[in-house]
């Protein structure tokens, strides 16, 4: 089968950097935590506790909550970023925090800071219930305000100072609808589109994909928002199947392709998404010994 691998693809800088923190602080004496998954991937977590870095992560629970469950040790604060409440609490339990924060969440949270200090109040494009939202609604609940639809920006007041910006890993397309339609109802309104260059250009290289293209495989947890993202953009296109790894890669839809596509989330290892790409490389539909999937080696995940 031919096999487009689309670039770039994986780990941003802000995952690699998080995971290396999380690796460095596994040789250090004593217990250590991570306040939630480190970056959305199963599969890194998993890797990440065979080193003696263990997660505290319960659906529903926010990180202020999560760290009740933490007494003693190391907590590491996630990819997605953390409010100060989280980290004074932290503080305040005597824990070591390791901040591996991606620094576009951080840049962020400093614009919202510096904007609420001038007045503003803060319209945040993202998804209800990810941490990185909650780390940044949570800065100041009253004057934050989580955008989700264009219904959120219509019930608004339309008399006061605003200041637009958003989830770093949030569709650039969404994005995009939501500030229009805000300039277009609210005549106090500054815009400051926070998407990452990571998530930017991945997103762009799937919408700019090659057309004759049959199936698309995008490689991620489903926890993952912006591999998400990349799903629903390149759905908007052909045939699209989001999976794990190659145990979830059905080769039945792969009868009577030619082409297939395949990127990643930024936070799945390259590894799986090679397996991927060379399983794809090697099947022939017309050669049953080329269905055989290899198995993943979890000693190669990080």
């Amino acid at each position: 089968m031919e096999v487009k691998a689309i670039v770039p693809r994986g780990y941003c800088k802000g995952v690699i950097r998080a995971i290396d923190i999380a690796k460095k602080a596994s040789q250090e004496d004593g217990d250590i935590y991570i306040l939630g998954m480190i970056v959305h991937n199963q599969y890194i977590v998993s890797a990440l506790e065979e080193l003696g870095v263990y997660t505290i992560d319960h659906k529903g629970k926010t990180r202020l909550e999560l760290l009740d469950e933490i007494d003693h040790g190391t907590v590491i604060i996630t990819a997605h970023g953390a409010s100060d409440a989280v980290f004074q609490k932290a503080y305040d339990k005597g824990l070591k925090v390791i901040d591996a924060s991606c620094l576009d969440v951080i840049k962020t949270h400093d614009l919202i800071k510096d904007k609420l200090k001038d007045g503003f109040e803060i319209l945040y494009i993202g998804k209800d219930g990810h941490p990185e939202a909650e780390g940044a609604i949570s800065i100041d609940a009253q004057h934050i305000h989580l955008i989700t639809s264009k219904d959120d920006i219509t019930r608004l007041e339309k008399n006061k100072k605003y200041i637009m910006t958003n989830q770093t890993t949030m569709s650039l397309y969404d994005v995009y609808d939501l500030c229009e339609y805000a300039k277009d109802i609210l005549p106090n309104i500054e815009i400051a589109q926070e998407t990452c260059s990571a998530t930017k250009i991945r997103q762009e290289a799937i919408k700019n994909m090659d057309q004759d293209i049959d199936i698309i495989f995008i490689i991620g947890d489903p926890h993952s928002n912006n591999t998400k993202k990349l799903a629903s953009i390149a759905s908007d296109q052909k045939e699209v199947h989001m999976i794990e790894s190659i145990d979830d890669l059905d080769v039945q839809v792969l009868k009577n392709k030619k082409k297939a596509a395949v990127s990643s989330g930024a936070s799945t290892p390259t590894y799986l998404t090679n397996q991927v790409i060379q399983f794809l490389r090697q099947f022939d539909e017309n050669d049953i010994n080329t269905y055989h999937k290899p198995k993943i080696d979890k000693s190669k995940i990080l």
